[in-house]
């Protein structure tokens, strides 16, 4: 999209209010009306790739897990379309990437035929010759001497089983002014990082080798402005400092006792700073395979200074240092965090940022700003898609626990369905704060298994999730008096429904608010209830020259599609919803 921001607000603002229940659909039939197929699931198989992702014309490596059932089957697909269905022999197969460049699909294993199947296995591919286009990003933050190869190993194994293209090594580094430990010729092997934690070089690298080994890209953080109270001896000047005040008093972060020490801001957009941070960013990539430089900042510093006493833009900074580093690294890629959507305008527009990506806070805590967040990032990029660094459960983060499941997957459905995808998985644990070392919640077992089913239905239908398309309003009705539908945003105490036409598909996806506590995608204290699903739904939805019908949901039949059978009735259809637990997406081709 290219419209600005506030044309997205004002279109957005419009169409939301208007109301899905329309009274000229007429009395919703409660009649059950069958899936095409009966399918149903015994997902005692786990499938896995040998990679995150794979360019056309390449061989995926298939593996299961698990026993194979007699007579099995593997079925590949493009939405419902079958690309590809072959008996399958033993627990390894190769299938041949096809032509198309930036596509998903879904594999799944069955068994049956006719009008009875059971699905045991499913999984998503990306076929895509570049991560940029469907991002799906992840963290590894600790580096120390207890990351043994076999540790590196196993994470990275669970990252790529999520299909996870790109790595954020986070506070890697030596100094923000001095990333690299040591120098080109003489690397530290051990050193420590910014909160005096152990980082091994050898560490390092061997992360940077088992993710290229799957395909993904490995980015080093940064700021763009942070320098240490020693940051002189280093060769950086006061003179490109940020300042709060005409009298020299300098912009810092300040940090716990016990690190390093307070993060002083330089500014952005002065050439020296610039041209000293890219030659410091020569030595790193000289020592190390990164592909690219992860770009951090820390949101609003309100009114600030250069060392003359001009007032800064720091938006405007931004820009000036992603083109300045993409000037001197122009093979490497780039992306830069938005804290609060701060400086996203500027960002964007720069053209030189692989995606879009925000750090959601307080400030914009509820499911409707991830919508805005996500279209408005869009319209600055001219259509590149976003990740969005959302930290669950933030409320109980400083003590040992677990994450709340329902929480996770309704703010991950969500996301998922606005077309976003989640920073959230990393090196053995998921986040919770935004210093990712933080890994006081654990995952429970039933959340591990979901969150596969979730990210492979990004991945399998990232060409209807993320791939363009136009919001519209879905006309639906419920034929359950207690199922009450209404249009996006969330409503407490209802299903609902956000939608777009991709091309000749009319996608609805309805997200199960019926009985959320809150509207906040943080889930701050881990107390949003776990839905109550709803089976056989009744449903009739204005959708006129439909030629088929099916649902998917990574809550049933670990995201497999499923046909439907519907009436057609004039202008609209009438057909039954299979499962509604948090999410599932309706799609009706034309």
């Amino acid at each position: 999209m290219k419209m600005n921001s506030l044309l997205i607000s004002l279109a957005a603002s419009m169409l939301f209010a208007c109301n899905s229940d329309d009274d000229n659909m007429g009395t919703v039939p409660t009649d059950i009306i069958a899936p095409v197929v009966s399918t149903t699931s015994q997902l005692t198989l786990n499938i896995s790739t040998d990679k995150a992702l794979y360019k056309p014309g390449e061989n995926i490596l298939f593996s299961a897990e698990g026993t194979m059932p007699s007579g099995a089957r593997v079925r590949y697909r493009q939405g419902s379309d079958v690309v590809a269905d072959e008996a399958i022999n033993g627990s390894s197969w190769t299938w041949t990437a096809p032509q198309a460049d930036y596509t998903g699909y879904m594999v799944d294993i069955y068994t049956g035929s006719g009008s009875s199947e059971t699905v045991y296995g499913t999984i998503g591919v990306d076929v895509s010759s570049d991560w940029a286009r469907f991002p799906r990003y992840g963290f590894v933050a600790s580096f120390d001497a207890g990351k043994t190869s076999d540790i590196i190993a196993e994470e990275m194994v669970r990252l790529n089983r999520l299909h996870i293209n790109g790595i954020q090594f986070y506070d890697w580094h030596y100094k923000h002014q001095w990333p690299l430990g040591g120098t080109r010729s003489e690397l530290i092997e051990s050193y420590t990082d910014i909160a005096n934690r152990e980082v091994r070089t050898s560490v390092v690298k061997e992360y940077i080798t088992r993710q290229h080994g799957y395909g993904m890209k490995a980015m080093f953080y940064n700021l763009c402005y942070g320098a240490l109270d020693d940051a002189a001896h280093d060769g950086v000047s006061d003179k490109w400092g940020v300042y709060t005040n005409t009298s020299h008093t300098r912009d810092k972060l300040p940090l716990p006792s016990g690190w390093k020490g307070d993060i002083y801001l330089v500014d952005p957009s002065n050439r020296d700073w610039q041209q000293y941070l890219a030659d410091r960013n020569d030595d790193v990539y000289a020592s190390f395979d990164f592909d690219g430089f992860h770009i951090d900042q820390v949101g609003n510093r309100g009114t600030v200074y250069d060392y003359y006493g001009s007032q800064l833009n720091l938006p405007n900074g931004f820009a000036s240092f992603i083109n300045a580093m993409k000037a001197r690294h122009q093979d490497k890629r780039l992306v830069m965090n938005a804290v609060s959507g701060y400086g996203a305008g500027k960002i964007g527009s720069t053209g030189n940022t692989d995606f879009m990506y925000t750090e959601m806070w307080g400030s914009e805590s509820q499911f409707s700003d991830i919508h805005d967040i996500i279209r408005q990032n869009g319209a600055y990029s001219n259509g590149k898609n976003s990740i969005i660094a959302a930290y669950m459960n933030y409320g109980k983060s400083s003590a040992a626990g677990e994450f709340n499941t329902p929480g996770i997957l309704l703010t991950d459905a969500v996301i998922f369905a606005l077309g976003g995808a989640h920073l959230e998985m990393g090196d053995g644990h998921m986040l919770c704060h935004e210093y990712f070392p933080n890994s006081n919640l654990a995952m429970s077992s039933d959340l591990q298994t979901a969150i596969v089913h979730y990210y492979d239905f990004l991945t399998a239908y990232q060409n209807l999730l993320r791939d363009g398309g136009s919001e519209t309003v879905a006309e639906l009705a419920s034929g359950n008096s207690s199922v009450s539908i209404s249009a996006w945003p969330p409503k407490l105490q209802t299903v609902t429904t956000y939608a777009k036409t991709v091309g000749n598909r009319q996608v609805v996806h309805l997200l199960n608010f019926r009985q959320a506590n809150s509207l906040s995608w943080r889930d701050e204290q881990g107390d949003m209830p776990e839905p109550e699903t709803v089976t056989n739904l009744p449903l009739r939805m204005k959708a006129s020259g439909v030629k088929k019908l099916w649902v998917a949901s990574p809550d049933y039949i670990g995201g497999a599609p499923l046909e439907l059978n519907f009436r057609q009735d004039g202008s609209y259809i009438n057909f039954t919803l299979p499962s509604l637990k948090y999410w599932t997406m309706i799609v009706a081709e034309k």
